[in-house]
């Protein structure tokens, strides 16, 4: 039976191991001659600073995506929060295919909207305006300009900064907004939306204007495995120790 996995929010980074490992037994188990595309969408990795800077492990991580691309299996790339300055060079490294934020596609005859999430948490007005100014036409184009060691900086600073909003905020705020998914639906006409970012792993109903409609929300990798699986017949999410 042909599938599609769907994962996000990974945070995948060199001091959490245990997180790498779930990563590739996750490669290893489910890639295989039923598959038919792996998409990630959004927050892969813990931070990225550029393109210009690998480690071993994103270098690992390239060498068994591009494994995959080349056995004829697509493999997306939707950016997220955490790893907006993933670019062409990292993406031609790993095979990864880079799609637009907010993607459509063709689920075993199902229209789907696919996307990291972050935009529909409308209540985090601090975060919008960071979300605005980072996707911007300028700001990434002059922070890779900065030197590695500044970036780095910045990126560190970054990260506590919204590890000290984030306690301060009650948690329907960092969440999608009801407002906010069906408007989404109804911009983009589809029944079916997948998306991550919020941590919340959940399959969601709606009514939009009289019609049924899916919400699937992935889940993070923070203390347990998780991904979609999606075939013809079904959609279901998988949860796997990291161990």
């Amino acid at each position: 039976m042909n599938k599609t996995l769907f994962i996000s929010d990974l945070h995948l980074t060199e001091s959490r191991p245990d997180i790498s490992k779930a990563f590739f037994n996750f490669l290893n188990n489910q890639v295989n001659d039923e598959l038919d595309a792996l998409y990630i969408l959004g927050d892969f990795f813990e931070i990225w600073i550029g393109d210009d800077y690998q480690t071993a492990l994103t270098l690992k991580i390239a060498e068994n995506l591009k494994a995959i691309n080349d056995s004829g299996i697509p493999v997306y790339f939707i950016h997220g929060n955490r790893d907006f300055l993933v670019g062409n060079k990292y993406a031609e490294l790993s095979g990864l295919q880079l799609l637009d934020e907010r993607t459509i596609i063709d689920l075993y005859g199902t229209k789907t909207l696919i996307l990291h999430g972050d935009e529909m948490c409308t209540q985090d007005l601090e975060y919008q305006k960071f979300r605005q100014k980072s996707r911007s036409w300028w700001w990434p184009k002059l922070m890779l300009t900065m030197p590695l060691f500044y970036r780095k900086s910045v990126a560190k600073k970054a990260r506590e900064r919204s590890k000290a909003s984030q306690m301060d905020k009650a948690p329907e705020i960092l969440d999608v907004t009801n407002e906010a998914v069906i408007d989404t639906f109804k911009k983009y006409q589809t029944t079916l939306m997948i998306h991550g970012h919020t941590h919340r792993p959940k399959v969601h109903f709606h009514n939009i204007d009289g019609t049924p409609a899916k919400r699937i929300v992935l889940g993070d990798w923070y203390t347990q495995g998780s991904y979609l699986v999606v075939t013809k017949e079904t959609q279901e999410l998988i949860f796997t120790d990291l161990e």
